[in-house]
């Protein structure tokens, strides 16, 4: 590819890769103490390791969008200003005024309040005339400055798991430690001070039976007592004067103790006669003792002077450290613990079980452990030691029955700070900080650990422990009881030869030449609990050993008697073979000293001549152990180095063990012993895992000859390496990262491997002591270049230069020369320095922290004996090797290497970066870097793993998921080392594979690989650069010569051609994803993944989108493409993604779809308007803009978190894209598409919505942890749909269970969501992000529809479009938007109406009422700049309308009707903001020059003034809010007083509708609903006549008769056809059949179904008319289920209860003395409606103003208290007529159309309320209403009243029929219903209760009344106790059926009570009123 002709500038960096792509850095290794421990042989060692430093990370890997990175990025946003965030002032709240004072339509008011308010701003120049283009040019402008640069740090970054083509850079090397334990010992006291008492700490295990540390001295003896033993203390040693220690325990459990033991100088008598004074002795009694304290301090003193070298065992104790850790960590504060007798201990009762035990974060603890016990004699060995502890832990202690010593010995333990001051490794190295060596320090105490601890060597240490344990001389002749051991390191026989190498222990030199035991007294076969500690010499021969001399020390002073006398020898050779002696020793004593030369042999060997004690039998046991980084105590590690070794050194013959290897069988004998390395065991594998890696490394390159010949075990190492990564996987897998790669091994390869034989061609920096290191990382100099994780190494050895004598080679050379030769079975000084070389390698660099890269590396020297070697030069490369043998392989090797296929790839990638690097061929092309056979394997290699991913992933998916990320990474490494186009043929050949497979098996899973693949090696950093960004695909926009061959053969620029070429940069053609390869297969897989036909790929969503999101941000944030310029180019890379989105546009979720808050209040009834009249644009016969989202999607399959992601990465796409080229490929599109790109744009309006902080405080209350369980559980969920392979996917989809556990303790970085509340603050922070994103995302749609807009004014489809955009551009005015953005949005909006007026005027007349309605809401906003843009917007609409036809009713009507449906809905709505709107829009029409002379000004006048007439009234409305029914009073007052202008009338009836349904009033809202469906009938019947189409309001009749008044038959009604009226979207047949649907379907929530019927009646003959089948077949469908619900719940509905209300008092104003019936829903009780109305005047009136009456009886205006308000409730039913019932047959009849309803009230003649039932009489009062309910209002006037009065007889009768009545219901009620029949029953016949029936009939029918106007009341009264006893008879009938036997008895006695009941009445129901039954004529029978 040449690259094109461009000037050095921002855009060249897109073509190259930079120069400094590869770059090498020192960086001085640091190294924790400030001395290198090296051996004191002097060997100066030099590290350097280059690094490579590679551009910071900007590719994806490195995603900067962590969260700090975020905020970063986020500093200095501007807050925006949103109108949903302002809360009005409550004094503007208040201010609004009193209407009550003028009548409405006072025009003097109007205009006094209007011309006193004060406007505000007026826009300048808003009304000049300017050219269309100036104007847009200076929105551009404007709307082009102060833009957030970067979209994507606006949008928070994905919550996905860590992101796949993340490398975590591995741990640097560094010595191993567990957690650390700071143990400070303050103070020791016992009750009496006479001698020094020396202390020791060490660390137990009792389940492991195992010492876990080494122990720590420490001496707490005054300078007093310290004295005493002056004569035999050399200087002491800083070192040896510490008093605190830092305990390390990498495994801490229940079962570790800190053991203390005491010692004290030796004296006469066994340690009981010594620790007696202790026990007796109180302090307090100090002075009656003192004669007794002072004998014993005088005999201490002669003791410490005779035997001060000399030590007995005297007491110890121990404490149980997780007790200490568990306790402290309960208490508050720094902790004092008492630590008493064992079982006392606080918290003692020990847990038993290994729990996980922390001793990270405990609180530190002050111990005072106040008990001792004294140590027996003979119970001194480690075995007892751990009975006693494992005593303690009982709580009935053996240890408690003895008699402690008392004592006080104060600790402090806390956990190890981070980096404590002064403190000494076990190796006595300070370790930094070390300010002043003055200090006392603390000492590191090394650990022992209990079980295996897999870490290499990082430091050099060599370390030899020597623990006596027990000496048997029972056997031996001669006197030997007080026994010590002289342990000594000697290098040869001479007693001189002691080295100084034994560590002191307290108040004593560092080192000594030698070290006793503690004496037990008068004992022959002591044990020993000393351990001795020695420091081994870098290198051993033969001759050193440990030499242990036996003395018997005197303790009494005799006369001749020696104070030592030795009494046996033994030793232990250092060597054996030539490995280190280590273990447990039972080794013979000699009686004399040793014979010359005995250090060669083991005492195991009789020398002759020698006595032994006890015949030469072991009586000395002793263990050896030694922690060493030089020796491995593993015999075939041993025996592979040693060859090794032999090779290097060319030393034959070798001996290994006993055997002698000469030259000839050396290559079998290294052959094997490589194999054989899989034999050793894996924790020393694991300690020099670095050497031996490096050590196979070289045997592959340099085939070592052997014999003359040369060995190739280039095979045998690739086996044996494989085989060690796959144990060390295996074994070690909790180290794994998210990759499976082992940590020990990636930093291996990060920091260690270097290629053998690179020679760098100039000095090493920095000789002499400092050693060096490095990784690669960032420079500092050069912020700009970028971490190219990959690395470099150096060596240091060069042949070929002869140094200077200084040159450490040389100071090698002369070592080696000088120490090696001298003997045979020396540990060679060389062998050790490769130990060393490892071990120095390396440190944190700081580097290292600012790596965000994959990869580094870093290394130290290669053997430096290369200098020596007699090797020929043969040299292999190393990566060329490892790929050769890679090929060839098969088998179970080949498996392995498969199984860790990441290993070999970094090997491979590292080797070629320093190959590289080092044969400066990084200048040369790529093309030429590498041999043709090299290229040829890795293809090889590449297809063949491609194959196994393909043929296995259904097998063995967690290999081959690893498998393929290990292959990405190391395609992705290629890329920046190999050619281009040879990387991409390696991609295209994985490609095709997977796509063949893909092709006979849509499997998700396999899918799911490949995009891991792809999103890994597009995570490169030169990414863009790699996909020619700049490639002329794009019409050249100079005319520079095209240079690739492809475009230069079509360059003549035909304009065919550059259509050709726009279209496939828009879309993925051939010559797309020829030219932009990655990005073309990045857009392919997210066009496929997201094509809805592909199967089972929907899980995949969110995946394919992510990587998208993913590359867009980190180019975002990318400093390099900061250039807008470049920006553009890179955008260019991703254009096809526009189309693609528009494809899935169907399947987005859908944001518009939740019901919009449009004025940020309650979800008013707009969202049903607008939802209707979305539905209306749909069903209307003139062809609308295509449908909105709504309509055309059938639903959105992906997820709310998948679809933002998509749309904000098309938002990035046309934020950065180059203009021209959108326009160009813009005005290509077909309508339809650009009406679908339209779409997408409003989906992204409502995307990007800003939520406001309420909805963000809101979220933080319910915030719910997304626990991943309930993730797990929808992902399963949603995928289970997929079938069998519902496992499969989720594990590809969602990361292989094989990575959950290091998942688990990887979400650092995903903090913020686990987070349960967050701060003030951050809401804040988030609320301001959001704002930005908004206003940010809805600038970039007002961009796009700008350029759409310049596109197509030429085209002649515009109207459409613009229609379109239109639409797009009220919907974002309808959101939530910030000042900012509005103020854009308008300056557009002003463009487009001047450009297009007829657009609105005549076209979209829909869109010109929302538009009015739009800028009416905002005019009254409470942000001044929002109101004034939208103002001058409403005035300039009107003023166009005016100059298109001289007359803008149009505008006035929209706006009118709008300002009611403001007024109407909106709740925060402040009329104090609106008027000062209307002022301005005055102003302007008085300031407007141009139209003075037309009537343009006057018409404004009117129009604001009437605005200002509807605005008053609806401050009234305002003050009633709270009010329910007075608000819809006035509601209904307004829509009165727009009688004659059907479209205000309209949109005051659609408020009601919309506030009933509010109030769950579905009844209201149906029948508001009907009357505008009446309305509209009646002008569409005189606008046109159609048979099918209702003819009026007549026709609604039957709904209700209510509707009447709907009907335009006054003198003023205006004619339909005028300008203006009737021009809503509802005076269309589409809008009354979307009224009646709508009316329809609120009865049916009403429950009204009968109702339903009645709807569709009218609306079947429409549909018929049009023979739309669909829709009636919803109609039926819906008929059915009405009725189906009316028979379903017969009996079962409920519609409302009714009351009468009578307002009394001044206070009520005009409703004084009104009278009305409420309707409150079903089941309302009296108290209830009571209680509210009470509670809502008294809260309006006070409480104490406001009375209510309790008795329904009329009221008496002269009684009450003028001054308060009295409210009267009385329940009333419906009143039927006898005629009326016979139509009145349904519930729902009896409570439809209801306009009469009654109430009763009782009296007596004497005025009481009841009385005897001959003076009872009754008054029913019957109400009649002005309208029937249901009506659109829930309580209407009572216009009518009358009462009757019933007599005391006839009150008896509607008694007697009511209880008849109820009999008869119960009796034949189905399903009969027992206890409500024995109810009935009961009160019937067996009542004894006065007034019953028996008493009725006594009181009426005794006898006959005098009145014969009662005669007939008598009669009736006795036929309906006939009646009555015949339903008893039959109800016992009944009830006999019906019970069980248990209810016999009751049934007895009722039949008992009927029976005596009938006897009673039987006379008074026999006697019949002759005067009744006279003949009416008297028949005369003759003619």
């Amino acid at each position: 590819t040449h690259p094109p002709i461009i000037e050095s500038g921002p855009l060249r960096d897109l073509i190259d890769f930079p120069p400094d792509d590869i770059e090498v850095v020192y960086t001085p290794r640091e190294c924790r103490t400030v001395g290198q421990a090296v051996p004191e042989e002097g060997l100066t060692l030099m590290f350097c390791s280059a690094y490579f430093n590679r551009y910071h990370k900007l590719g994806t890997g490195f995603n900067p969008n962590t969260l700090d990175r975020q905020k970063e990025r986020q500093k200095g946003l501007p807050k925006q200003v949103f109108e949903a965030d302002e809360m009005p002032d409550d004094d503007l709240k208040r201010r609004s005024m009193s209407i009550d004072d003028t009548p409405r339509g006072s025009w003097a008011c109007s205009i006094f309040d209007l011309k006193n308010s004060v406007p505000d701003a007026v826009l300048p120049h808003l009304l000049d005339r300017a050219p269309n283009e100036e104007i847009d040019r200076h929105n551009e402008e404007h709307r082009k400055s102060h833009r957030h640069r970067e979209l994507f740090a606006l949008h928070p970054a994905l919550d996905e798991e860590e992101p796949i083509e993340r490398h975590c850079v591995p741990d640097v090397p560094k010595e191993h430690f567990g957690q650390r334990l700071l143990v400070k010992c303050l103070s020791l006291k016992f009750e009496i001070e006479i001698e020094p008492i020396f202390a020791c700490l060490a660390l137990y295990d009792v389940k492991e039976k195992r010492k876990i540390s080494e122990n720590f001295f420490f001496d707490l003896n005054s300078e007093q007592t310290k004295g005493m033993l002056r004569p035999h203390i050399q200087t002491a040693a800083i070192s040896t004067l510490a008093r605190s220690a830092i305990f390390s325990i990498t495994y801490p459990s229940q079962d570790v103790f800190l053991v203390i033991q005491l010692e004290k100088v030796l004296q006469q008598g066994d340690i009981g006669e010594c620790a007696e004074p202790y026990m007796v002795f109180k302090e307090s009694d100090a002075a009656k003792n003192k004669e007794k304290l002072d004998k014993l301090r005088s005999q201490s003193e002669q003791f410490c002077t005779r035997l001060g070298r000399y030590r007995m065992p005297f007491a110890w104790t121990a404490i149980h450290l997780m007790n200490i850790v568990n306790s402290a960590g309960s208490l508050e504060r720094d902790t004092e613990l008492e630590m008493g007798l064992p079982g006392e201990n606080p918290g003692d009762q020990t847990t038993s079980g290994d729990e996980s035990c922390s001793l990270t974060s405990f609180r530190p603890a002050t111990l005072t452990v106040t008990n001792f016990f004294k140590q027996e004699g003979d119970r001194l060995s480690d075995e007892d030691l751990y009975k006693f502890l494992a005593d303690m832990r009982r709580p009935s202690s053996v240890l408690r029955r003895l008699r402690p010593i008392t004592a006080q010995l104060k600790i402090d333990i806390s956990p190890a700070p981070e980096n404590p001051h002064y403190c000494l490794t076990p190796d006595l190295q300070q370790v930094k900080p070390y300010p002043d060596s003055r200090v006392r320090p603390t000492r590191e105490i090394l650990e022992f650990p209990p079980r295996d601890v897999y870490v290499p060597n990082t430091t050099y240490r060599n370390l030899l422990y020597v623990n006596p344990h027990s000496l048997n001389f029972a056997n031996r002749q001669g006197s030997a009881r007080n026994i010590t051991v002289k342990v000594q390191f000697m290098n040869g026989e001479d007693p001189n030869n002691a080295m100084q190498v034994i560590f002191g222990k307290s108040s004593c030199g560092d080192y000594t030449r030698e070290a006793y035991t503690a004496v037990v007294y008068h004992t022959r076969s002591p044990d020993f609990h000393d351990e001795v500690k020695i420091k081994l010499p870098a290198s051993l021969t033969d001759h050193h050993h440990v030499l242990f001399t036996f003395y018997h020390v005197s303790c009494q002073q005799k006369q001749n008697t020696p104070l030592e006398t030795p009494v046996g020898y033994t030793w232990i050779p250092m060597l054996q073979n030539g490995r280190l002696r280590t273990g447990s020793f039972c080794l013979p004593v000699s009686l004399e000293k040793p014979p010359q030369s005995y250090s060669v042999l083991s005492p195991d060997v009789p020398l002759p001549g020698m006595k032994w004690v006890d015949n030469h039998r072991g009586v000395f046991n002793v263990e050896v152990t030694s922690v060493s980084t030089v020796h491995t105590q593993d015999q075939y590690l041993d025996k592979f180095f040693a060859l090794v070794h032999a090779l290097d050194e060319h030393m034959f013959p070798v001996r290994i063990g006993d055997v002698r290897i000469m030259e000839n069988n050396l290559e079998a004998e290294l052959k094997s012993s490589i194999a054989a390395l899989n034999s050793s065991q894996l924790e020393p594998i694991v300690r020099f895992l670095h050497l031996l890696l490096d050590k196979l490394v070289v045997l592959v390159v340099r085939p070592p000859v052997i014999a003359g010949q040369i060995v190739n075990l280039g095979q045998a190492s690739f086996e044996v390496m494989a085989s060690i990564v796959n144990r060390l996987h295996k074994y070690l897998d909790t180290s794994q990262d998210m990759h499976g790669r082992n940590g020990l091994l990636s930093s291996y390869i990060y920091y260690v491997f270097r290629l053998p034989n690179m020679d760098p061609n100039f000095p090493s920096p920095g000789l002499g002591g400092s050693v060096h290191y490095a990784t690669m990382a960032r420079s500092a100099q050069r912020p700009a270049s970028l971490n190219l994780n990959r690395s470099r190494s150096l060596s240091n050895s060069n042949p070929d230069i002869s140094g200077t004598p200084t040159s450490p080679d040389d100071e090698v050379r002369s070592i080696i020369g000088s120490k090696v030769r001298d003997t045979p079975q020396t540990r060679p000084l060389a062998y050790i320095m490769f130990c060393l070389s490892v071990l120095l390698g390396y440190s944190q660099s700081s580097a290292m922290e600012r790596c965000g890269n994959r990869m580094s590396s870093h290394t130290e020297s290669t053997s430096f004996l290369q200098t020596l070697t007699g090797r020929l030069p043969t040299k292999k490369l190393f990566h060329e090797e490892l790929a050769l043998q890679w090929v060839v392989s098969s088998g179970s090797v080949r498996e392995g290497a498969l199984q860790q296929a990441w290993f070999f790839f970094e090997l491979m990638v590292k080797s070629i970066i320093h190959h590289l690097y080092f044969t400066d061929r990084l200048e040369s092309p790529r093309k030429n870097r590498f041999p043709e056979r090299f290229m040829d394997d890795i293809t090889a290699l590449v297809s063949t793993i491609a194959g196994d991913i393909v043929s296995r992933f259904q097998k063995d998916l967690e290999l081959v998921e690893r498998l393929n990320t290990s292959l990405a990474f190391f395609l992705n490494d290629l890329l920046s080392v190999m050619d281009r186009g040879f990387v991409f043929s390696l991609i295209k050949t994985y490609w095709k594979q997977v796509s063949t497979k893909l092709y006979m098996l849509q499997n998700p899973t396999l899918e799911s690989l490949r995009l891991d693949l792809l999103r890994i090696v597009c995570s490169h950093e030169h990414y863009v650069t790699l996909n020619l960004p700049c490639s002329l695909l794009t019409p050249p926009a100079s005319p520079s010569p095209s240079v690739s061959s492809a475009t230069s053969q079509s360059s003549g620029f035909s304009t065919h051609a550059q259509d050709q070429k726009i279209a496939n940069m828009f879309e993925l053609s051939v010559p797309f994803r020829e030219q932009h390869y990655l990005a073309g297969l990045v857009l392919s897989e997210l066009a496929v993944i997201l094509d809805p036909e592909a199967e089972g790929m929907f899980g995949l969503h969110k995946k394919v989108v992510s990587v998208v999101h993913n590359l867009l941000s980190s180019h975002d944030s990318d400093p390099r493409y900061a250039d807008p310029e470049v920006k553009a180019r890179v955008a260019t890379l991703y254009l096809p993604l526009i189309g693609i989105v528009m494809e899935t546009l169907p399947q987005l979720h859908d944001f518009t779809g939740k019901v919009r808050q449009y004025f940020s209040c309650s979800p008013s009834l707009f969202s049903l308007i607008f939802s209707l009249f979305f539905f209306l644009s749909l069903s209307l016969n003139t062809p609308p803009p295509p449908p909105p989202l709504q309509a055309s999607r059938q639903h959105g399959t992906f997820s709310a978190e998948s679809s933002r992601s998509l749309l904000i990465c098309l938002l990035w796409v046309l934020k950065n894209a180059d203009e021209c080229v959108l326009q160009k490929w813009f005005s290509d599109l077909s309508v339809s598409q650009l009406n679908r790109l339209l779409d997408m744009l409003y989906l992204c309006v409502s995307c990007f919505e800003y939520k406001g902080k309420k909805a963000f405080e809101r979220m933080n209350s319910l915030t719910f942890k997304k626990s991943k369980d309930m993730k797990v559980k929808l992902e399963e969920a949603i995928l289970g749909s997929i079938g069998a392979r519902q496992e499969m996917v989720r594990r590809s989809a969602f990361g292989s269970q094989e990575n959950l556990r290091w998942r688990k303790d990887m979400t650092h970085w995903r903090q913020n969501s686990e987070r349960m509340d967050k701060t003030r603050a951050e809401l804040e922070h988030e609320a301001l992000i959001d704002g930005n994103l908004a206003t940010e995302a809805n600038l970039i749609i007002l961009d796009t529809l700008e350029i759409i807009v310049q596109t197509v004014s030429v085209t002649e489809s515009k109207e459409s479009i613009l229609g379109g955009v239109l639409k797009v551009l009220l919907h974002s005015m309808a959101c939530n938007q910030s000042a900012l953005y509005l103020q854009h949005c308008f300056a557009t909006q002003r463009a487009l109406v001047s450009k297009f007026p007829e657009l609105l005027f005549e076209e979209e007349t829909e869109q010109c009422a929302d538009l009015c309605l739009r800028l009416l809401r905002n005019c009254s906003s409470s942000i001044g700049t929002i109101r004034a843009h939208a103002s001058a917007s409403l005035y300039l609409l009107m003023r166009q309308n005016f100059e298109i036809g001289n007359n803008f009713a149009r505008v006035k009507m929209q706006v009118t009707m709008s300002l009611s449906s403001l007024v109407g809905t909106s709740q925060n709505f402040n009329e104090e903001f609106l008027r000062r709107s209307l002022k301005t829009i005055l102003t302007y029409g008085e300031e407007d020059l141009e139209l003075r002379e037309t009537t343009f000004p006057d018409q404004v006048q009117d129009l604001v003034f009437n605005l200002h007439m509807i605005l008053s009234d609806t401050v009234k409305m305002k003050e009633h809010q709270e009010d329910p029914e007075m608000l819809i009073d006035l509601m209904y007052r307004i829509a009165k007083g727009y009688q004659t202008s059907p479209d205000l009338r309209l949109t005051w009836l659609q408020n009601m509708a919309g506030k009933h349904s509010e109030r769950t009033n579905h009844a209201e809202a149906a029948q508001c609903l009907v009357h505008s469906a009446a309305l509209v009938a009646e002008y569409l019947s005189m606008l046109e006549d159609r048979k099918y189409l209702p003819v009026g309001c007549v026709t609604f009749q039957n709904i209700s008769s209510n509707v009447l008044e709907e009907s335009a038959v006054s003198d003023d009604v205006v004619s339909p056809d005028e300008e203006g009226i009737c021009s809503g979207k509802y005076f269309t047949e589409a809008g009354l059949v979307g009224l009646l649907d709508q009316a329809a379907s609120s009865f049916s929530m009403a429950g009204m179904y009968e109702a339903v019927n009645e709807v569709y009646k009218v609306l079947i003959p429409i549909h018929e008319a049009s023979r739309d089948a669909k829709k009636l077949a919803t109609i039926h469908g819906k008929l059915q289920e009405a009725f189906g619900k009316i028979v379903h719940q017969d009996g079962k509905r409920m519609f409302g209860t009714y009351f009468r209300v009578g307002l009394y008092g001044s206070k009520f104003g005009d409703l004084d003395e009104q009278e009305f019936v409420y309707k409150e829903p079903a089941i309302t009780k009296l108290a209830e409606i009571s209680h509210r109305l009470e509670g809502f005047y008294g809260e309006r009136y006070g409480e104490d103003q406001v009375e209510v009456i309790k008795d329904s009886n009329p009221v008496d205006k002269c009684k009450q208290d003028p001054n308060k308000a009295y409210v009267q409730i009385t329940y009333v039913e419906p009143y039927f007529d006898t005629y009326e019932m016979k139509d009145r047959i349904t519930y729902f009849d009896k409570n439809y159309n209801l306009r009469r309803f009654v109430y009763c009230t009782p009296f007596t003649l004497d005025g009481r309320a009841h009385g005897d039932l001959h003076d009872q009489f009754k008054r029913k009062t019957i109400l009649t209403t002005s309208h029937a309910f249901p009506y659109i209002k829930t309580r209407i006037n009572i216009i009518h009243k009358e009462e009757i009065i019933s007599m005391p007889i006839e009150v008896a009768i509607e008694d007697m029929q009511k209880k008849t009545g109820e009999l008869a219901f119960a009796t034949h009620q189905d399903p009969s219903d027992a206890k409500m029949l024995q109810m009935v029953l009961q009160g019937s016949v067996g009542t004894t209760v006065n007034q019953g029936p028996l008493e009725v009939a006594q009181v009426f029918l005794s006898e006959i009344p005098s009145d014969p106007k009662l005669y007939r009341h008598h009669n009736k009264l006795r036929l309906c106790f006939k009646d009555f006893t015949k339903r008893c008879e039959d109800a016992l009938r009944k009830n006999k059926s019906l019970i069980g036997p248990d209810q016999k008895e009751y049934q007895r006695e009722l039949e008992r009570n009927y029976h005596r009941l009938k006897e009673a009445l039987q006379p008074l129901i026999c006697r019949k009123i002759p005067q009744l039954y006279k003949p009416v004529l008297q028949v005369n029978s003759h003619r």
